[in-house]
Parts: C-alpha cells; structure tokens; sequence
C-alpha cells in the first residue's frame, strides 16, 4: 500500500513537471551590437535599438504571444507590401519615448530646425528569471549645441505567459546643470505605432478608461488608460497604455490618432484644448527630476473581452506590492 502511495506521488510530480519546465513565463535577454533581445516563453518579443548613429533608442517591434507583429515596420523596414499607402512619419520608429519641444529643441522629429537627440549611455542591469526579466538603461539628451541637458533612468520589466505580453517601464528624466522647461506641444511623448491593420479607417477601435471611442472622442482627453484593437493575421488583438497614478500628471492626456500613432502626453494642453490661454508646459528645477510610470499590455481580443478595466486594477496592484521606485 506503501509503495502505490509513494509511486502514486512520483507520477503526481512528474505530471507537474512540464507546467513548470516549459519555461511559458520565462525571459531572455541576448545582447549583440547595438542591441538587446528579449525573449519570453522561448519566443521572440522585442528587441531594443541603442545604436549611437540613431536619433533616439527605442524598442522593435513589438510582438504577441502568438508571435503577430502589432507594430508598424517602416521605417526600420522600408518595404512591407502592406505599408505601402502608410510610410508617413519616418521618426515614429515603433515604441519610443521622447518629447517635440525642450527648451525649444525638438527631440521627436528628425529633420528639424532645431535638432536635439538621444544617447543611450550604459546597461545598468540586465537580468532575465523564470516569471520576469529587468532592464535598466541610462539615456542622455543631447541638444543641438552638444550639451547634454537631460540624464534619463529608464526601468523596463518584462513578463508575459501563454496569451499575453507586458512591458512595464519607469522612466526618470533630471536635468543636468540648469532648470529645463518641457514645452507645450502634442508631439510626445510614450508611443507606439501599431501596425497598418489596426489603424482606425482599416476597422481598428480607439477606447479610453472614461467609456469614449474613436480619436474624435480620445484624442487630447485624459485617461487613466487608452486600448488600441482591431484584427491583424486573422486574429482579434490590441495594445493598451496603462498611465500609473504615481506618474507625472496622472491621467495623463493621450495624443492618439486614427492613423496609428499612440502615445501618452501630459505636456500638450495648449495643443490638445487650442485655448491658447492654457499651458501645459513644466519647468523641471536643477537637481529635481520628474516620473513617468506606464505599463504596455499586447492582448487577444478586444478592449472587453481582454477586460482592461481589470487588467488595470492588477496593474496598480501589482506595481504598489513591489514598492514605489
């Protein structure tokens, strides 16, 4: 009897085995030149651009757990046959963070007047583990005369399992030597550009935290979440950014558009009202620096049926049980 009770439990363990070995949860990073992938559950997630030739660093592409690309290719590859009517903004490179107007330097565009850029300086951590993985990244903004102006502290921690993909990041910018203003302007400032499929006129729905839809009703409002969703491969997906309540401007106003751009931008009042009473500007004193906390979720089905309201209460939860940054 003795001998079935304990065979009985090494097929119980064994059984369990492949749930816990098949490593669903698990992330990878692999460091090459001028890049890192990531890797959760053995696929391919994303990889992170830090190039010095670049203007800005950012993240490419952005995947599924299916595996889907639900980023926009261009400009990083210039001739997906899908993109062909949709090659517009060559400096909405996937999934970036950056700002148009500081201290009158443009760090968002390319090619402007004013030219200002972003140098990925070091890795300061990169660990990967069986349910998340840690990257931490230091950036310095550079304005157009060649003075560094901004240090910025960038978290990301990845997780994910069998049908969902998360990235969340805490991001800190301090100026270096003198007081530095983030103008008033909508182009900013935590962006994704998703894929030409799920752009709004190819049948993609914009739905904030507040019930509204469409970028009529989304676009320059506050929210405490914005979703993006529509079909891609056959398949009913979408992005949403979470804005956390520990963020700079909580709910943050959305510079969302119908064309695909999607991004959180707390500094564009004047711009998203057009009072031009109003200004969304901040000065950022010399030793002083403000936050930003945001979580991204790639997710199957749309805004119901993936249940963003409750996924950003796990959110909120998730990010006060590990303590603020």
């Amino acid at each position: 009897m003795r001998a079935n009770s304990c065979l009985g439990a090494v097929v119980g363990i064994l059984m369990l085995v492949p749930a816990f070995a098949d490593g669903s949860k698990q992330v990878k990073f692999q460091q090459g030149d001028g890049r890192i992938d990531v890797v959760i559950g053995g696929k391919p997630f994303t990889t992170y651009y830090f190039s010095p030739d670049l203007p800005r660093p950012f993240f490419h592409p952005l995947r599924s757990a299916e595996g889907i690309v639900v980023t926009r290719g261009y400009p990083m590859i210039p001739d997906v046959p899908a993109e062909a009517k949709d090659r517009d903004h060559p400096h909405h490179r996937s999934f970036w963070f950056t700002f148009g107007d500081v201290d009158g330097v443009d760090y968002w565009g390319d090619n402007a007047k004013i030219q200002g850029k972003i140098v990925h300086r070091s890795v300061d951590k990169m660990v990967g583990g069986a349910t998340q993985g840690v990257l931490s990244l230091t950036m310095d903004w550079i304005d157009n005369t060649g003075r560094k102006i901004l240090v910025q502290k960038e978290e990301v921690v990845f997780h994910g399992d069998d049908t969902r993909r998360y990235m969340d990041l805490t991001i800190r910018v301090a100026p270096t030597d003198h007081d530095v203003k983030f103008n008033d302007t909508k182009e900013g400032m935590f962006a994704v550009r998703v894929a030409t499929p799920l752009k709004e006129p190819n049948g993609g729905v914009i739905t904030n935290s507040r019930g509204a839809t469409g970028e009529k009703a989304c676009w320059g409002k506050p929210a405490e979440w914005v979703d993006y969703s529509g079909q891609l491969e056959g398949t009913k997906l979408g992005v949403t950014i979470m804005d956390h309540p520990g963020s700079f401007r909580h709910p943050t106003t959305w510079h969302v558009r119908a064309y695909g751009l999607f991004a959180a931008n707390p500094f564009g009042l004047r711009d998203f009202t057009g009072d031009k009473s109003k200004d969304g500007g901040y000065v950022v004193p010399k030793g002083k620096s403000i936050l930003f906390r945001y979580r991204v979720l790639i997710h199957p089905n749309d805004v119901s049926g993936a249940n963003i309201a409750k996924e950003y209460k796990n959110y909120l939860a998730e990010v006060k049980k590990q303590g603020a940054p």
